[in-house]
């Protein structure tokens, strides 16, 4: 399986990085405003063109001897996306001209050899676009005009993007057919003491210190008649002086490894809770669209261990994660080794599910009539029929098509109510499930 490739948007405050990357994702993730240091918590989101998909990270401005307390956090971020990225690119502000900010941070991408477009936003015009040439003087070749919030050379940006990504990473030696189980959370929630749990040894190094993996690592699983790809996905070991950010290298370092899974184990920590930093790995879960099981991880350390307790957990974990609610949760000791096969078990499950088929004529013969008696809600006077149902036989997750007069006009919570209907009537629990609305 080719690995995905990672672009990260870098440059100073208020520059325009947030607006070009909603673009790119075709999104409204990020936070848009005028007032700069908005963006704080990095924004991932996907970005297809041509054909080709990537994935895009959206950074802090980078910011020097300011009087905003979160500038050292900030920085040691944007220096993260950089090291982590396949490519960056570099936006600055045409409208302002060139600053020493915007020196500061070419020095930073020279140092760190990686593919650059240099990208001059806030070309909302022709004669503005002439003005970019002051930015050869940062030493990253030609300077690309736009204007992210118009979309004004937007597409020839894309088409750069495309032609500067290297090719598709090398292929690892993981046999396709054997399920990918990517095993995420945040730094220190026994991920590593997980995997030797399921192998019975010290396979990894294992501390209590946070961020002790530094790469993702696969490791073969064939015990107890499952056959897996295992993959580790902690933080970082500290290097030398270099005081890096534990949680976002965390977060990084699993978006290849959810990309490239078939199968994620969130674990939590059951003495912290869920936490801002686990729904932000939930969120790449979700839009990567792989199967998933939480493990709430530590359970030997609770001291009431009661069913009420367990009830307040699933209720709190859900709460929080919703609108998708339709997954497995787990307690479990990692060290103890305290319901750890259920996690295979469960795994193989929605990994099986991934690949669940329903008849067509059992389809249309249950759901129809559920359609029928709660229809669309009629879209200014028109109403919509749905006619038939089937499923895509070749899709990578469940693909339900509905075929309908007006599929246009189907909204999102008509979207939800069919989903739900399908998740009561067929077990799909712990896997996404995609729903396609096609005129006929």
């Amino acid at each position: 399986m080719a690995k995905n490739r990672l672009v990260a948007i870098v440059g100073q405050p208020n520059v325009g990085k947030s607006t070009l990357f909603n673009r790119l994702t075709k999104s409204r993730t990020a936070i848009v405003t005028d007032e700069p240091g908005t963006t704080r918590d990095r924004q991932y989101g996907k970005c297809e063109w041509n054909g080709v998909h990537f994935s895009v990270v959206d950074t802090g401005g980078w910011i020097e001897r300011s009087e905003d307390a979160f500038e050292p956090e900030i920085n040691k971020q944007v220096a993260v996306a950089i090291q982590e990225a396949d490519l960056i690119l570099f936006i600055v502000d045409i409208q302002n001209g060139l600053t020493p900010l915007d020196e500061a941070v070419a020095q930073l991408l020279r140092r760190s050899e990686k593919p650059v477009l240099l990208v001059a936003n806030k070309s909302d015009n022709f004669s503005m676009g002439l003005n970019a040439s002051e930015f050869y003087s940062l030493g990253l070749g030609n300077p690309f005009p736009i204007s992210s919030i118009n979309g004004s050379g937007t597409g020839d940006l894309l088409d750069q993007v495309v032609k500067k990504l290297p090719g598709d990473l090398p292929e690892d030696d993981i046999d396709p057919d054997i399920p990918r189980i990517a095993i995420v959370g945040r730094p220190n929630a026994g991920k590593s003491s997980l995997i030797n749990a399921f192998l019975g040894e010290e396979r990894h190094i294992v501390t209590d210190v946070a961020g002790t993996t530094r790469d993702s690592i696969y490791t073969q699983y064939n015990k107890f008649g499952h056959e897996l790809s295992l993959v580790d996905t902690a933080g970082i070991r500290r290097r030398g002086k270099v005081d890096e950010n534990l949680e976002y290298y965390s977060v990084l370092r699993s978006i290849r490894a959810i990309e490239n899974s078939d199968v994620c184990i969130l674990m939590l920590d059951a003495t912290k809770g869920i936490e801002g930093q686990d729904l932000n790995i939930f969120s790449i879960i979700q839009k990567n669209k792989k199967g998933l099981i939480v493990c709430v991880n530590k359970w030997d350390l609770v001291e009431e261990k009661t069913n009420a307790t367990m009830d307040h957990y699933i209720y709190a974990i859900r709460e929080r994660l919703a609108p998708f609610t339709d997954f497995p949760i787990l307690f479990i000791s990692a060290t103890e080794k305290q319901r750890i096969m259920k996690v295979l078990d469960q795994a193989q499950e929605i990994y099986d599910k991934r690949k669940k088929r329903i008849p067509t004529a059992q389809l249309n013969g249950v759901l129809l009539p559920i359609i029928s008696r709660t229809p669309p809600p009629a879209w200014k006077g028109k109403y919509i029929k749905i006619k038939y149902i089937t499923m895509q036989p070749t899709a990578m997750i469940p693909t339900f098509i509905f075929f309908c007069n007006l599929p246009q006009w189907i909204k999102e919570p008509y979207r939800r109510f069919l989903e739900n209907q399908i998740r009561e009537k067929w077990d799909f629990s712990g896997t996404p499930i995609n729903l396609v609305f096609r005129e006929k």
